[in-house]
């Protein structure tokens, strides 16, 4: 996100939500409990949600959504590996993938608003990456647990 478009960095948050949602998503498919399932759906809804604010900010600016987003070629294969260990049979390495993913969404958050963008725009990214902030806390709590009860 090497640009100050405002259109461009929110439709490169909006590829960002895209594939955390993919992330969560299949990881609660795979989960072994109910309560990790719950969570990882959770956290995937959430992601939906963040996306379809930001498309509505790209539409209100005159953009298409979803077009032109930033994300680099190796971020996207970052994402595809991610995947893979998602697939797993141990929660504990669904979730340090979950982890590394949202670590990843964490960055881009940060890079979008190192940006110049309208104060709408950058209170909406704040909020968003507040949540984003805090499910990373709740991940790695989730983790630890999983570690210690070698899940």
């Amino acid at each position: 996100m090497h640009t100050h478009d405002p259109v461009r960095t929110l439709n490169s948050l909006i590829e960002t939500c895209d594939n955390a949602d993919l992330t969560f998503s299949r990881a609660a498919e795979h989960a072994r409990t109910s309560d990790l399932r719950a969570f990882l759906a959770g956290r995937a809804q959430e992601c939906r949600q963040c996306r379809e604010e930001l498309r509505k900010e790209v539409i209100d600016l005159g953009g298409t959504p979803g077009k032109n987003g930033a994300a680099s070629g190796t971020r996207k294969r970052s994402w595809a590996v991610l995947l893979s260990m998602v697939s797993s049979d141990s929660d504990r390495t669904m979730l340090e993938a979950c982890e590394l993913g949202n670590n990843f969404a964490m960055e881009d958050y940060r890079e979008a608003l190192s940006q110049p963008l309208p104060d709408d725009i950058r209170q909406l990214l704040e909020c968003q990456f507040e949540g984003v902030k805090h499910t990373h806390r709740m991940i790695r709590g989730l983790r630890a647990e999983a570690r210690e009860l070698h899940c």
